[in-house]
């Protein structure tokens, strides 16, 4: 799935080469996530003002108080999701720009994606629409209620950080399946990855993050 993005904005393809091989000095190791990664314009999904700084290892504010997250943590959530074994559906909650929802879309069979801020998430929609990401499925509603109509999950990725960690996606989870997600208040989260196993779950402290709220409701 990875060619489908080939030949978009190749004149920042060497500065794609140099934002990976930055990921593989910080410990990225997967190379199906560095092949994605390196096949995905990253500067179609910001802001035009921010664009010059797209490459860098840093997030960036995409309106509606949320940001795209910084090269390194994408990389990193979607090693951990996908390092014991492919999956075919996955969930992310929080589509935000798309870039996430991109980078998941060449490495798995089906993606649904909850969104609860509605012209981002129209705008996300015709961005990766534009780009022919067609396995992807959208929804406009509370991320913290995940979606239920597809369930159960193989993966879950959360891209902002709840208080605690949300019952209603552990209960999605297939079994064997993994969540990553950040949890904590903006003083103190932590990203973890969580696998279903019978008959509860096992979570794994990865590393210290900073990432906006998820909230309830939808805008």
């Amino acid at each position: 799935m990875i060619s489908r993005l080939e030949g978009i904005g190749m004149t920042s393809r060497r500065t794609r080469e140099r934002m990976i091989k930055r990921l593989q000095e910080l410990g990225i190791q997967n190379q199906a996530v560095l092949d994605a990664m390196l096949n995905t314009p990253r500067h179609i999904f910001v802001e035009d003002a921010f664009a010059s700084r797209a490459y860098e290892d840093t997030a960036l504010p995409i309106g509606f108080n949320q940001t795209i997250s910084q090269p390194y943590i994408v990389a990193r959530m979607t090693e951990l999701l996908l390092e014991r074994g492919p999956l075919k559906k996955v969930l992310e909650i929080g589509t935000g720009s798309g870039y996430q929802t991109a980078i998941l879309a060449q490495l798995v069979k089906l993606v649904y994606t909850v969104e609860r801020v509605y012209p981002l998430q129209q705008r996300t929609r015709r961005r990766l629409q534009a780009i022919k990401l067609r396995n992807v499925r959208y929804k406009h509603s509370d991320g913290v209620l995940g979606w239920q109509e597809y369930a159960p999950y193989d993966g879950i990725l959360v891209t902002a950080a709840p208080a605690e960690m949300p019952q209603a996606l552990l209960e999605q989870m297939a079994r064997g399946g993994v969540m990553v997600i950040p949890v904590g208040d903006n003083g103190q989260q932590a990203l973890q990855r969580v696998t279903r196993i019978d008959p509860g779950y096992e979570a794994e402290i990865v590393e210290p993050v900073v990432f906006v709220p998820l909230l309830s409701g939808i805008v």
